[in-house]
């Protein structure tokens, strides 16, 4: 029975009345409804489950369908033990999966402006890509561990930056600078038991501070400009000095032959004379008539025709023939 006042008037109002088992019933059945409700869960193919009784950790279970005892008793946290995650410092990827992959607009600006080892600034960007290899680990061994790797990660760039001077770190030395930061990032994580996996280091954009980036970029320009200079010369060198070397060689090859034809003609002449000087000995004026006349036959040709006469000779007009030579052969 309800009683209700409504101004001056009091109403009575009667309730149903249900039996205890019909109360007990329902109690049963919403509780078994709840039951059901949060006694199964699912591990997708790139989690794995750790699942906690009271807080504690008791199991981790791989991809799939699991039970679990119901009414908060078992809670689940599921980690993405195979998705390669990434952290970026100093900028931001818009559309991310990851809450801890870069920090707020304030302290983007903060991240990125380090100091280098010769007293200079310089503006450094990088990402870091990690895997989860030991939920346990990475859930209860360090607390906020995605925060952890990146104070880690910061303080180890800050170290690396640190010993270098501005040129290296913006021009020649960025990938000893990327090999030597994954080293000690890796074994920070290891250190502090992390359950992470550090697969790479890799620098972004890389630049003096804005105030003097225009004069940072003449330089550079005229260092390139430099090197264009040397590369074209160099061009030149490899160019003209093997043509050189190549004409060079061949007037020696020359020389060398024509010195050697030379040697060799003068060694046959002097065989030669030799040979004829031994036969004038045995028999000296059999071989100077041999030689006059092999002499005058050689050159008599050469000599056209030639008519000798006596000097005493007035009248040498009837022996000397009027027509050519073929027209009285005609």
């Amino acid at each position: 029975m309800i009683r209700l006042q409504l101004g001056n008037q009091i109403v009575e109002l009667k309730l149903p009345s249900f039996s205890a088992k019909f109360v007990l019933g329902i109690l049963g059945f919403l509780l078994l409804v709840v039951a059901l409700l949060t006694s199964f869960y699912t591990i997708q193919a790139e989690e794995e489950g750790v699942v906690l009784r009271f807080g504690k950790h008791v199991k981790t279970v791989p991809p799939g369908l699991h039970f679990k005892v119901p009414f908060g008793i078992d809670s689940v946290e599921k980690v993405p033990v195979t998705r390669q995650l990434k952290q970026e410092f100093g900028f931001g990827t818009p559309g991310n999966t990851n809450p801890k992959q870069w920090s707020s607009s304030s302290e983007m600006e903060q991240e990125k402006t380090m100091v280098t080892g010769d007293l200079n600034s310089a503006l450094v960007e990088w990402v870091i890509q990690y895997r989860i290899t030991e939920p346990e680990k990475y859930l209860f061994k360090v607390r906020n561990a995605d925060d952890t790797l990146r104070d880690a990660s910061e303080s180890v760039m800050r170290e690396v930056v640190g010993d270098r001077t501005v040129d290296e770190v913006i021009t020649v030395g960025r990938q000893e600078i990327e090999s030597e930061a994954q080293k000690k990032l890796k074994a920070l994580v290891d250190l502090y038991e992390m359950g992470m996996t550090i697969d790479q280091v890799q620098l972004k954009d890389v630049n003096p501070p804005r105030p003097v980036q225009g004069s940072f970029n003449e330089v550079n320009q005229a260092q390139q400009e430099k090197e264009k200079s040397i590369n074209v010369a160099n061009g030149e060198y490899n160019r003209s000095v093997p043509k050189a070397s190549g004409e060079a060689q061949k007037m020696i090859s020359e020389a060398e032959g024509y010195a050697t034809q030379r040697i060799n003609e003068a060694q046959g002449d002097a065989a030669k004379f030799t040979a004829l000087f031994t036969e004038y000995q045995k028999a000296p004026e059999v071989t100077r008539r041999r030689i006059y006349l092999e002499t005058m036959e050689r050159v008599m040709p050469q000599l056209g025709k030639k008519i000798v006469i006596d000097e005493k000779a007035n009248q040498v007009l009837p022996l000397l023939p009027l027509n050519p030579v073929n027209q009285m052969a005609k």
